[in-house]
């Protein structure tokens, strides 16, 4: 594959009530977190209740001298004046009243009482309604303690109703209930009928489906229902929908959640909604319990660096509960994960999750049922045939198909059919593999040079080793996902195994484009970045894992670091020093098949050409196009029409 050059500047064991370790349980948690709030809702009332106070005051009375308050009466500012203990309180006729000059925009005002004999005499003259206010201390007493404390009564009450709220269960807004959906079998509507190429897994659930349609037969001879089945393999590979054909085969109540659903800031909600969701799936027995991912619950607590005391509390439940109900009622535990690795000891042993249930990426019958399944509610003319469309998508799973399968009736309406052709579907792989055709994007002269070179250089290579694939398309149409051009190759039939000699051609091929641009133009670009990747990665492979290098033998150098996700990424076994020596290892044997593909494009240099420019006129050329251009020119078979050869070596001169 030719790729666009991509350049970038900037190149993280406790059980519910707690241990002596000083790990806390949920009762723990709990109790801590309540006398916590209860203190922090405490203050924050106090503080809140000073300030509005304060607030209320300050925006209802200002405090004035007594001479000010003398100079309003002599004004005939005031209009009453009410006599207390210890001050005076000054009702203005007006707002806003003036003292001393300066404008204040108050209902009322106080001022210090002092002995003053002539005050009274003095009010009567200016005409000032006063009167003495009489104290009622119990009075105020008991208005003042029910002021201050009634609030934080009340504060209290709440808390106390949501607190119990949350240990039984319920939960402020529920957070304490299960989130699980619940479906029966006309809600769901899929079978065993809707799931395909998982022959063997959908084996080993027949026994569960059985088992709940009949469990007298089997607990007549004393055979237990399994507690639980974990489904483990890639994304997309049907997991969650082969859940769901269990519950619809069984025809019982299927409880769906995700991992994820369990995990709370909260520290015992998880273990709250574990206890709710097994509650409610007792009641509906038989019923099918299904966790999806359970990995974000389920992750080894054996950690060096410290754990998530929520989420652990939460697997401790789950494997408090798994134990404690009875399978003779007939419920049933599945879980979805694509990372077993690290999953707890503890929730694999027998007696939990008994069994494991691989659901692996078909193989080509696999997947020419799979698109069956879903072709079967499109319209597809008489040139369609599933069986190249699986040949050619080696590795996809059944997510991948079905996408497929919708992008080609997508592209017929496009087209205007009503009917999705064998043309469509080959379209739908390459949109799901490379991307759309960047139809805007256009390439100069030169680089269109180039880029056929690069890619005539790939398939040329293909077609001269006997052990390499056979070449299905050449284009070179810029796609989005970054490619300039690609080779697609498909195989005569599915492989499990790849011989030594089939992989050393298969590097041979990755190179071929950059060995054409070095012969053609005596220079090299950066379109080779994705070929050298992919090269790389396989030459280290055949030495480090496959056990195909002189020099390590037999010896394994690399292990896989997650077998169904990371695409293959895998983490050294093998000391510093060993390592430098893979690298020079690799290097090698890359040079190696460097040096084979420059080797048989100068051989076949007069066919590197012609093939090239027919590339540049056509932009796509079929396999069979390809191939009919390489016997004529290299003699192998009869020459074809007299106008397209002429035509073809038109073009290259």
């Amino acid at each position: 594959m030719y790729e666009e050059e991509k350049m970038d500047n900037n190149q993280r064991n406790n059980g519910p009530g707690g241990d002596p370790n000083g790990n806390r349980g949920p009762g723990g948690n709990k109790n801590h977190s309540t006398i916590m709030i209860f203190i922090v809702v405490t203050l924050v009332t106090l503080v809140l209740m000073s300030f509005f106070n304060n607030m209320i005051k300050d925006t209802t009375s200002q405090e004035i001298t007594y001479d000010e308050f003398l100079a309003m009466v002599d004004k005939g500012l005031v209009d009453k004046v009410v006599f207390e203990n210890d001050k005076l309180t000054i009702i203005p006729k007006s707002q806003p009243f003036a003292t001393s000059g300066v404008e204040i925009s108050y209902y009322t005002g106080y001022a210090g009482r002092m002995e003053d004999p002539d005050l009274v005499k003095r009010l009567d003259d200016a005409g000032v309604k006063f009167s003495e206010k009489i104290p009622d201390t119990t009075t105020n007493l008991i208005l003042n303690v029910v002021l201050s404390f009634a609030p934080l009564i009340l504060i209290w009450i709440l808390l106390g109703v949501v607190m119990r709220k949350m240990s039984s269960g319920g939960g402020m807004m529920g957070v304490g209930k299960s989130k699980a959906k619940v479906y029966v079998q006309k809600e769901t509507g899929v079978t065993f009928k809707d799931v395909a190429g998982q022959d063997e897994a959908k084996e080993s659930l027949q026994e569960v489906v059985d088992f709940l349609e009949n469990p007298g037969k089997y607990t007549k001879i004393g055979a237990k229902l399994p507690k639980g089945a974990l489904l483990v393999g890639p994304p997309g590979t049907g997991k969650t929908l082969l859940a769901k054909a269990v519950a619809g085969e069984a025809k019982c109540p299927f409880f769906s959640l995700s991992g994820s659903d369990f995990v709370e800031m909260f520290v015992g909600v998880g273990a709250s909604r574990v206890r709710d969701l097994f509650e409610e799936a007792k009641k509906n027995a038989p019923c099918i319990i299904f966790i999806d991912e359970i990995d974000a619950i389920g992750k080894s607590r054996d950690n060096h660096f410290g754990g998530n005391d929520e989420r652990e509390q939460t697997l401790n439940q789950l494997l408090s509960e798994m134990d404690g109900f009875d399978t003779s009622k007939g419920l049933l535990i599945l879980a979805a994960t694509n990372r077993p690795e690290v999953l707890d000891q503890a929730l694999l042993r027998p007696g939990r999750f008994d069994r494991r249930v691989i659901v692996d990426k078909p193989d080509l019958k696999g997947r020419v049922d799979v698109l069956k399944v879903h072709a079967k509610n499109v319209r597809m003319d008489e040139t369609v045939d599933l069986e190249a469309i699986a040949l050619a998508t080696s590795g996809a799973v059944g997510s991948d198909l079905a996408n497929m399968i919708n992008e080609a009736a997508i592209l017929a309406v496009k087209k205007g059919r009503n009917v999705v052709s064998q043309a469509d579907l080959f379209e739908a792989v390459e949109i799901v593999l490379v991307g759309k055709e960047k139809k805007d994007r256009i390439l100069s002269k030169e680089e269109r040079r180039i880029v056929s070179y690069h890619e005539v250089g790939h398939a040329l290579v293909s077609a001269l080793q006997k052990d390499s694939e056979p070449v299905q398309k050449i284009t070179i149409v810029p796609r989005t996902m970054g490619a300039l051009g690609y080779v697609m190759n498909v195989p005569e039939e599915e492989k499990f195994l790849n011989t030594e000699r089939e992989i050393r051609a298969m590097l041979v091929e990755f190179v071929g484009g950059r060995a054409a641009e070095e012969i053609v133009f005596d220079t090299v670009t950066t379109g080779a970045a994705n070929d050298i990747e992919k090269a790389t990665k396989v030459a280290r492979a055949m030495i480090t894992q496959y056990g195909m290098s002189e020099k390590f033998g037999l010896m394994g150098l690399e292990s896989a670091a997650n077998q169904y996700l990371d695409n293959g990424r895998t983490v050294l076994n093998c000391s510093d020093v060993t390592a430098a020596e893979v690298d020079k290892e690799v290097m090698r044997v890359l040079k190696e098949s460097y040096e084979e593909a420059k080797r048989l494009l100068n051989e076949h240099r007069s066919t590197l050409d012609q093939i090239a420019a027919f590339l540049i006129e056509r932009e796509t050329i079929t396999g069979k196009e390809f191939m009919e251009i390489f016997h004529r020119v290299e003699g192998t078979e009869p020459s074809g029409e007299p106008k397209e050869e002429s035509r073809i070596q038109e073009n290259t001169q």
